[in-house]
């Protein structure tokens, strides 16, 4: 057995772990007791990551170089330095005869900050183009320039230990319960220890997150500019506002003032859909402090994101609640390094060490260190106009690293479209199932999680080790050596005879550069290493030459990152969401995550075990507008916007307001994988803020109807051994398009199985039944059959070692849930075997459906919960100790405590 340290891949909490392998494989996972960011707590992914890593899901990995002759062709091995090669000539051709700009780079924050810097330098330096994007574009750019905007520079200036001294906690935006659990966790405790700490959430649902809140500002969808304005009017009002920091640490304040006279409490209550009292008591809480903000995507994926970000800050700056512990505005990160990417100037806009493109000193500071004549002053294509450029045709070849487009981009037609119309498209991934593998010519095998050399930098500035515990599967590399080997060649392509800029022995060389580039800037890392970081652990910085710590908070001394020292206020008005609602279009539609899954899905669509919470898509509709519109829980309905479509089954649920629908962003065409599905950013708006650029993936305006889909189809089912699980599910996938509505996803828990649900307008093709009868081992003599050929109804059954291993349901499912659930539990079905066949919606006598998971850690569902909270008695504290001294829910990660209390009050 052994033990490697290393950090958790998922969100920005950065999560420390220890990894357990043993004779060449990953065996077990477990929180770092001694990391400063979760001290020894994981979530329900993070305690899962070693299921991710078995040798059965093998399959889902890309292990080889692969590329196609032409598209539509299969992908077929090929030698690293062949497909290098041929790429380099490409790329080198490319650049000769359009320039610089006809290629481009779109790479991700799940990246290492080692392989951010490698490729940012081989964009900047080398080829000479500024076209090098990130999908933390689709993440964090808003909050960037909301910071750069009004402190002066991209500086969380708040740390974790600042929640534990809080007066109040502001959350806007921010699920955090379900986004970053671990972090929540802390919210709790804090609460726990301190009664009287204030918790206001600022969420047009009704969050897990918000259910804790002590004020709930359900406000309508876009509107946080008008509320953060009302609530300063209020601050200016009622004279609460910290005149001596306003006139010795700030300027722009009057200008602000002239833009908040109008936007009263009362007007501004009205704009959110609130109560105006709600708000004077948010801006009073607020004010008395000490008060920490925490924000994610609700401020930042707006086209006024910029706007929303510094109005939230602009309260800190008129209160003076920063610098000190326990107050500070603090976006919470939402990828595991979208912090490092930045601080390697990783996006089109950007240069190492936070500084700007736009800026000739910055560009010539960098020109030296990197040993080039100059840095290209024409700022790159950001996310969106990336894809755009490629749909036109403008830029002809793309290289994308670690990030699915093909899944997370808003405008799917028109992303899709470029994709299709490149030249050459080159994918650089882990795994060989995105939905961007479709479009990729050349497929390049990368290391991941378990794997990787290099560092992070999580939401508080916190720089942490990633360590390999296995060397790289098959031929597969590390990205950051991938992108160097590529770069090389093309040195020898571009400016022959000339010394390499990429001249790395190894990652540690990569992480020295980098702090190279840092000295002098706010982020000053020089006296950080590898070396370093091993010894002494994670640090926050700045950490300079010579120090012996880093920074928990920042601008205690009220000197912010401005040329003079003091921060600016952002005169900023409310504008409304870029896409109104109107008669043809009258859903606001929201897009966010689920607790116990990760963006695309790549790596936990991997496990059944992380459906359990939520295990199919849905639209969460109010109930209100689902009489309405004559749905109940399960119809398909048809979501349509200005761009496109998606079919999805409804789900009622009493946490959003009425005229709103609310999608998780994870469902792409992988998992809605009917006939033409581009899965939900089919209906998403590529409208972006003007300053972050940052598109508005939490707003479209949607039409949503009922879809008749008469003929209904279910199958599920356990693959003959673990290692064919991700076989069957790609096979399913593959057959799904024969039908209007498809979703396919994992079942079973530990065990893994496959559960297709369609529907269709007429049957389907009996050769496509025949192929998924075989894919689930339906076609075996022994199987129990049921056929109505004159109602294109039929049945099929079968049973090994006495207990259900698959199930197809053709033209009726009404038995579909508790067969499905019958097999997923592993109950012997020796004495029901005669009722297998009955089409009833309920189950056998006898027979309690379980329900949906909600304690992914201890397998406790909705049905063990409510039985036992009907056996308790007490306050919820007493119901809550009973109900986990008897069924342990929430003693594991504790990402489930939440929806337990909600359950219980």
């Amino acid at each position: 057995m052994g033990e490697t340290r290393s950090t958790c891949p998922y969100c920005g909490v950065g999560c420390g772990v220890i990894i357990e392998h043993a004779e060449g494989a990953i065996t077990g996972v477990r929180g770092d007791p001694a990391h400063p960011a979760n001290f020894g707590q994981l979530c329900t992914k993070g305690r899962t990551l070693h299921l991710t890593a078995a040798p059965a899901l093998a399959a889902a990995r890309l292990t080889q170089p692969l590329q196609r002759a032409s598209r539509g062709e299969p992908a077929l091995p090929v030698a690293w330095n062949t497909v290098l090669d041929g790429v380099a000539d490409r790329f080198a051709a490319c650049i000769r005869e359009h320039g610089p700009d006809s290629v481009a780079f779109y790479v991700s924050g799940q990246l290492l900050t080692e392989d951010y810097y490698v490729f940012n330098k081989l964009a900047k330096a080398l080829i000479g183009t500024n076209n090098i994007d990130t999908n933390s574009r689709l993440c964090m750019s808003s909050a960037v320039a909301g910071y750069k905007q009004t402190l002066g520079a991209d500086a969380p200036p708040a740390c974790y230990d600042d929640i534990d001294h809080a007066g109040c906690l502001f959350l806007a935006g921010s699920n955090a319960a379900w986004a970053h659990p671990i972090l929540f966790r802390r919210i709790e405790a804090a609460r726990a220890r301190k009664p009287h700490q204030k918790m206001i959430v600022v969420d047009p649902r009704r969050t897990a997150t918000a259910a804790m809140a002590d004020l709930h500002l359900a406000i309508e969808p876009g509107t946080d500019v008008a509320l953060f304005h009302g609530m300063l009017h209020h601050l200016l009002w009622d004279d609460s506002i910290d005149r001596t920091f306003i006139r010795d640490h700030t300027t722009g304040f009057e200008a602000l003032k002239a833009v908040v006279r109008e936007m009263t409490p009362r007007i501004a209550a009205e704009i959110c859909g609130i109560a105006e009292a709600d708000l004077v008591t948010a801006a009073q809480w607020f004010a008395q402090g000490p008060t920490l903000s925490l924000y994610c995507q609700g401020l930042n994926q707006s086209t006024a994101g910029t706007a929303k970000n510094a109005a939230l800050i602009n309260l800190h700056l008129a209160a003076g609640q920063i610098g000190a512990p326990g107050m500070g505005p603090f976006s919470l990160t939402g990828q595991p390094n979208a912090m490092g990417g930045r601080e390697v100037g990783g996006l089109a806009n950007l240069l190492p060490a936070h500084r700007d493109l736009d800026n000739p000193a910055h560009r010539a500071e960098v020109a030296a260190l990197w040993g080039i004549d100059s840095v290209r002053a024409e700022p790159g294509l950001t996310a969106v106009d990336l894809f755009d450029a490629l749909a036109a045709g403008t830029v002809k070849m793309v290289w994308i690293a670690c990030t699915n487009p093909a899944q997370s981009m808003p405008d799917q037609a028109t992303v899709r479209a470029g994709l299709a119309r490149a030249e050459l498209v080159v994918l650089q991934e882990a795994y060989a199932t995105t939905e961007t593998a479709d479009f990729a010519d050349v497929l390049l095998p990368a290391t991941t999680w378990g794997e990787k050399e290099g560092t992070v930098t999580n939401s508080e500035r916190r720089i942490s080790r990633v360590r390999a515990a296995l060397p790289a599967p098959g031929a597969a590399r590390a990205d950051w050596a991938i992108a160097k080997d590529f770069a090389q060649r093309l040195e020898a392509r571009l400016r022959p005879g000339l010394p390499t800029l990429f001249g790395y022995a190894n990652v540690a060389e990569v992480f020295a550069e980098h702090a190279v580039t840092t000295r002098g800037r706010d982020l000053d890392i020089t006296g950080l290493s590898h070396g370093k970081l091993d010894t002494d652990g994670p640090q926050q910085w700045p950490y300079p030459a010579g120090a012996t710590t880093g920074k928990a908070r920042l601008y205690a001394d009220h000197v912010f990152a401005t040329s003079d020292g003091r921060a600016r206020f952002a005169a900023t008005k409310f504008v409304p969401v870029a896409e109104r609602v109107d008669a043809r279009y009258p859903f606001r539609l929201n897009t966010g995550r689920l607790r116990d899954q990760w963006h695309g899905m790549s790596r936990t669509g991997t496990l059944a075990t992380l459906f359990a919470h939520a295990p199919e898509p849905a639209v969460e509709l109010n109930g209100a507008d689902a009489v309405r519109r004559g749905l109940l829980s399960g119809d398909l309905v048809r979501i349509e916007s200005r761009r496109g479509a998606v079919v999805v089954p409804v789900a009622i649920s009493p946490m959003g307001r009425p005229g709103s629908a609310y999608l998780p962003m994870h469902w792409g065409s992988a998992t809605l994988a009917g006939r033409d599905s581009t899965g939900i950013n089919a209906v998403t708006a590529k409208a972006f803020c003007p300053i972050s650029k940052q598109p508005e993936l939490k707003h479209a305006a949607v039409r949503i109807a009922k879809l008749d889909l008469p003929w209904k189809f279910a199958a599920f089912g356990f693959p003959e051994d673990a290692v064919r699980l991700i076989a069957l599910r790609d096979g399913v996938r593959a057959l799904a398009g024969h039908f209007d509505y498809a979703s396919v996803v994992l079942v079973g828990g530990d065990r893994g199985g496959v559960f297709l649900r369609a529907a269709a307008a007429t049957p389907v093709a009996p050769e496509v039944v025949t192929q998924l009868d075989a894919l689930f081992g339906l076609d075996a003599a022994d199987v129990v059959r049921y056929d109505d050929p004159r109602r294109a109804i039929a049945r099929r059954v079968r049973i090994v070692d006495a207990r259900l291993a698959a199930v197809r349901l053709s033209g009726d499912i009404a038995a579909e849930a508790w067969l499905r659930d019958w097999l997923t539990s592993g109950q012997d079905v020796t004495a029901m075997r005669a009722q297998l066949l009955v089409p009833s919606v309920g189950a056998p006598k006898g027979y309690r459906t379980r329900g949906r998971t909600v304690c992914s850690c201890h397998g406790v569902t909705e049905s063990d919960l409510r039985m036992a909270i009907a056996d308790s008695a007490g306050p919820p504290a007493a119901v809550l100790a009973a109900v986990q001294a008897r069924l342990k829910c929430g003693t594991g990660c504790g990402s489930c405590l939440p929806e337990v209390r909600s359950m219980i009050n």
